[in-house]
């Protein structure tokens, strides 16, 4: 696999337009566009079923906090919710023509390697306007094909804020590294109860670290489930909460 670069010799300034967008507004048309293009393909090619998509809030702040194996990993995550989620993105991702689709589309930056500390200003300006903020909890995607460790950065944003953080275990799309050789193995999305913290204005970097812990626990439990029982057991155990790609959804759902 390809080695990601980690640090973006960039100046910060680069990016400051691209977090004062998203300090002010939420995704626009480009997210609905992406979003209409995306859905078949996640729908149909990897037969993406999704658990207990209801305990993502209805309206209201929160963090969604899924692991990370692949680049799709956000549209699983966030496809078939109604509200509209805003990512954080490695920088990387911001140059040429795309940086404006990724912008439009409901990412902002993080400068990773770095205390960014622009990054989480904009995550708590979403969060405090009422949006929903998708952050990993180990910071980057996994390297193989096995759950990461968990970095303090999920940890922090959730004490600062108070808000409440929706665990979320995806299965299956460390698979889809090999989408080339038309591959497009089924993935699963299970969404845990929501958990918060109590708000500390100033936390140390334990602190965040011991939070993102907590949350990933969490995570791990949800996909070693799915690992254990298999898809079929989950859908069948959620029921109703278990949504086929483009099945019915309930009034009030988000």
């Amino acid at each position: 696999m390809k080695a990601q670069a980690y640090r973006d010799p960039r100046p910060a300034e680069y990016f400051s337009r691209f977090h004062e967008r998203a300090r002010r507004r939420g995704p626009g048309l480009v997210y609905d566009l992406i979003r209409i293009v995306l859905t078949p393909v996640v729908a149909i090619a990897f037969r993406t079923r999704v658990i207990d998509i209801d305990r993502v809030p209805a309206q209201g702040a929160a963090i969604i906090a899924p692991n990370h194996f692949s680049y799709m990993d956000h549209f699983f995550a966030a496809v078939f919710l109604r509200r509209k989620v805003q990512f954080m993105g490695k920088s990387q991702l911001f140059a040429g023509p795309m940086q404006w689709v990724y912008s439009f589309g409901g990412v902002f930056p993080v400068r990773r390697g770095q205390r960014d500390e622009e990054a989480f200003r904009t995550a708590r300006a979403v969060l405090e306007r009422g949006g929903l903020v998708l952050m990993y909890g180990e910071g980057g995607r996994a390297r193989r094909e096995r759950l990461g460790r968990p970095r303090p950065g999920l940890g922090r944003l959730a004490l600062e804020t108070g808000m409440p953080i929706v665990p979320t275990a995806i299965v299956g799309s460390q698979r889809v590294r090999h989408w080339t050789r038309l591959r497009f193995p089924k993935v699963t999305v299970h969404y845990g109860e929501p958990i918060s913290f109590e708000r500390v204005e100033a936390p140390s970097r334990k602190q965040a670290q011991e939070a993102s812990e907590a949350v990933f626990r969490r995570i791990e439990a949800l996909y070693r489930e799915l690992e254990r029982g298999g898809r079929r057991h989950a859908v069948e155990a959620a029921g109703p909460l278990a949504r086929p790609p483009l099945g019915e959804r309930r009034t009030g759902s988000t």
